[in-house]
């Protein structure tokens, strides 16, 4: 763990702690050359006493750093100080997916297009550039507050050698998106990752990750034999072109799936157009199955089970050696626990025995009264109650207040007499009012209403007269429409006004770098245009002028032009022998 205050290169100065991990530990820091907070990532453990690892993870590193698009946080520096190696990165203020989908459970398929078509396009400029991640999941994606995801770790996870599945905590945590070729301990290629995104989409709708299991073994063993569960199962609303993404991503064989990350990002970003929607459920062209590839992890999972024999026997031969005393002990705690075994054989089978009852099928209610329809189910033998009362109310536009609208467990489903039903209650119109939501953060309130009430929220910017007032907070609410203790239909479209700030040139001459240049360049998408001009009297990198007045409005996608000061070439004076 490195303190507060401590220098990093004699540079980066150490803030506080970010996280902790299996593989680094992540503190922000100051760059004190730069003027600006990173993020500095630390090798921890085993790895950084490994050679061959730190080489590798500083060439990857390395490469990796050359990538620049807006969803991959940028990579500054990497090094080594006095046997610490680290790597400098963007600081990113968010949270992770992992984080996200512990707070929410699940994600709406609105966000998760939108999620999911930032994380393809991102990876599509990683795979363009021959680099692949080999460790897409949750927690190496961050999500900021304006909804922008930014893919972190490309030089840990390129480095590390992902098939050795005990090596790190986070190797262990990564194994339920490792692609069946990594678990069968072959290379790995762009439709790896193409994999992992493809296991990182279901989790994102269904809240859990498809395989399980008690170690990383059986989990991998999963990825390479069983195919991945039915997503529609869980979600029986979800559109087939929603459940095709996913089939193809995470097919066992590559040659099944997507070719690239842009192939599978052009298939999200149509796959809620109406003639998609209920396409035909998507067949694998060439076979899945390939027993070959799995050999080597059944010789591990025979290895692991030795162990555990081996672990068995000696513990045999502790027990041996134990005291009288223990002995003792031993047989009073057996003789309880057969006790309690007897107990719990004779529950597992009196149990059924004393609960079994008639089976029956809960009947179609839809639209009766609803006291008709619980009199129907007394009669029938079953009661009616709910987590809640009695009936759960809910909204509908269909069906009249006061009716039946379903039951949990849904009609046709058989159940043992005396079961308790739900019956859901039509509460009328699906309406609500219009809350005020002024000064609150715009995503947190756009997420609200559309997992809440189904709406279609679309975000608008708008003139504000005072823009001090607002500066740093570019993301509150100012108004909606509809407005305040308006009547709104669930379903319907409604517009969020943030404030629309005019962003001025600062006076780039007075003092600033080409690398801080740069940085407002990408910030607010302007083109910079450099161009050098021979200065003798200047510091080399002075900026000279701006094409753009300081105090002018920044435009996207304008050119801005710095000229920048560079030393004269010196030219050595040839002397000429005199021949006399």
């Amino acid at each position: 763990m490195i303190i507060k205050g401590t220098k990093i290169n004699d540079r980066y100065s150490i803030i506080r702690t970010l996280g902790e991990g299996g593989m680094a530990n992540v503190y922000l820091a100051y760059d004190t050359i730069l003027d600006r907070n990173v993020a500095v990532k630390v090798l921890r453990g085993d790895l950084r006493n490994d050679e061959k690892f730190v080489r590798r993870f500083q060439r990857e590193a390395l490469s990796a750093s050359s990538l620049n698009h807006p969803n991959i946080v940028e990579m500054y520096d990497v090094g080594e100080d006095d046997g610490e190696y680290y790597i400098v990165m963007e600081y990113v203020e968010g949270k992770t997916l992992k984080q996200l989908l512990k707070r929410r459970g699940s994600l709406t398929i609105t966000e998760v297009i939108d999620i999911m078509s930032q994380l393809t396009d991102g990876m599509a400029h990683a795979h363009d550039s021959y680099i692949i991640h080999r460790d897409i999941k949750p927690q190496n994606i961050m999500i900021l507050e304006n909804g922008l995801i930014k893919i972190t770790d490309f030089g840990i996870a390129m480095a590390l050698n992902s098939t050795q599945l005990t090596q790190t905590n986070s190797v262990m945590g990564s194994v339920h998106y490792l692609p069946p070729e990594q678990a069968a301990g072959k290379g790995c290629t762009i439709k790896s990752d193409i994999y992992s995104m493809g296991i990182l989409m279901y989790e994102l709708l269904t809240g859990s990750v498809p395989f399980k299991g008690d170690n990383a073994v059986e989990i991998a063993l999963k990825q390479l034999k069983e195919p991945i569960p039915s997503i529609r199962k869980k979600l029986p609303e979800l559109p087939q072109s929603i459940e095709n993404i996913i089939i193809k991503a995470t097919a066992k064989n590559p040659a099944n799936r997507y070719k690239d990350a842009r192939e599978m990002h052009q298939d999200i970003i149509t796959a809620m157009d109406e003639n998609r929607i209920n396409e035909k459920k998507y067949v694998y062209p060439y076979p899945e199955t390939d027993i070959e590839s799995t050999k080597k992890l059944d010789e591990t999972v025979k290895a692991i089970k030795k162990q555990e024999e081996v672990k068995e026997e000696n513990m045999r031969s502790i027990e041996k050696e134990e005291s009288k005393n223990q002995n003792k002990l031993l047989i009073i705690l057996a003789s309880i626990f057969a006790g309690l075994v007897v107990m719990i054989t004779a529950i597992v089978f009196l149990l059924p025995k004393l609960s079994k009852g008639k089976s029956l099928e809960v009947p179609d209610l839809s639209n009766l009264d609803v006291v008709e329809a619980s009199n129907r189910l007394t009669k029938l033998g079953l009661s009616v109650e709910c987590s809640d009362g009695d009936y759960k109310y809910i909204p509908s536009d269909e069906i009249a207040e006061g009716k039946v609208i379903k039951t949990s467990p849904e009609k046709g489903t058989i159940v043992k007499e005396g079961k308790t039903i739900c019956i859901y209650v039509s509460s009328g119109d699906a309406s609500f009012t219009m809350e005020d939501y002024s000064g609150k953060n715009y995503i947190e309130v756009k997420t609200l209403l559309e997992t809440k009430y189904n709406c279609n929220v679309v975000v608008e910017k708008e003139k504000v007269t005072d823009e001090e007032k607002y500066k740093g907070k570019e993301e509150t609410v100012l108004r909606t429409n509809p407005g305040v203790d308006e009547m709104v239909k669930y379903g319907s479209n409604i517009t969020l006004y943030v404030p629309e700030l005019e962003i001025l040139y600062p006076d780039f001459t007075s003092g600033y770098t080409v690398e801080q240049v740069q940085e407002f360049a990408t910030k607010y998408k302007i083109n910079l245009e450099i161009k050098y001009e021979t200065n003798s009297l200047l510091p080399s990198g002075t900026i000279m002028s701006q094409s753009r007045p300081s105090k002018s409005v920044v435009k996207e996608g304008v050119t801005l032009t710095i000229t920048v000061a560079e030393p004269p070439e010196v030219v050595e004076e040839v002397i000429v022998p005199n021949e006399e």
